[in-house]
């Protein structure tokens, strides 16, 4: 890259920090870094919002490195990833096998897995996805996708987040049959908007 590129691709990673933001509260100022870059075939950085939601928001950031570049769909012309456990943040926990620990290992498998996937297909609020069975760690797990809420200060297609949720078999068979939005409905109603942890019962 250029300095010209370095400088292009450093005022859109401030911008979509600050937008970022905006939509989730305050970010902690750990981040988890992996090992090997993600841009280089690794695993993602993950990026921890403890204060705005109760419990904790994680995302992307790896995604879209300049504007109108990277994962987009029908509503974004660029978009990250985030999802949400009802754990509060606890880096030392991180590798622990239950409580914040255990939702952060979940989230990291989901959010690599589909990472990827984002910069091939077009994934849209309210649809569904299931993993193949024989996929490593993730396998056989739903998920629904929603356009999270956004920002009064930029156009709504500029940037926005695709929050991902896990859900049960059952629900995401509901959606199928009902619609992905009455789904996401239900889960408002529930409590359980937006987040990822399982130890609940379906609501459908």
């Amino acid at each position: 890259m250029t300095d010209a590129d370095d400088a292009a691709a450093q005022e859109w990673y401030d911008r979509k920090s600050a937008l970022m933001e905006a939509m989730l509260g305050p970010e902690h100022d750990m981040v988890m870094h992996a090992i090997i870059p993600y841009a280089i075939g690794g695993g993602l950085d993950l990026y921890y919002y403890p204060n705005g939601r109760p419990g904790t928001a994680i995302a992307t950031k790896e995604l879209s490195e300049l504007p109108g570049e990277g994962s987009s769909n029908d509503v974004f012309q660029n978009y990250e990833l985030v999802m949400f456990t009802r754990h509060a943040v606890d880096l030392d926990a991180k590798e622990d096998d239950e409580g914040f620990g255990r939702a952060q290992h979940s989230i990291n498998a989901i959010l690599n897995a589909i990472a990827p996937y984002s910069a091939q297909a077009t994934l849209n609020p309210n649809e569904t996805c299931e993993f193949p069975a024989d996929m490593r760690t993730v396998g056989g797990r739903c998920l629904i996708f929603d356009g999270y809420p956004t920002y009064d200060d930029v156009e709504p297609d500029e940037f926005g987040l695709l929050a991902i949720i896990e859900v049960f078999r059952s629900e995401m068979d509901y959606a199928r049959a009902n619609g992905g939005a009455e789904l996401l409905r239900l889960l408002r109603k529930h409590g359980h908007y937006p987040y990822s942890d399982m130890d609940r019962e379906p609501v459908a």
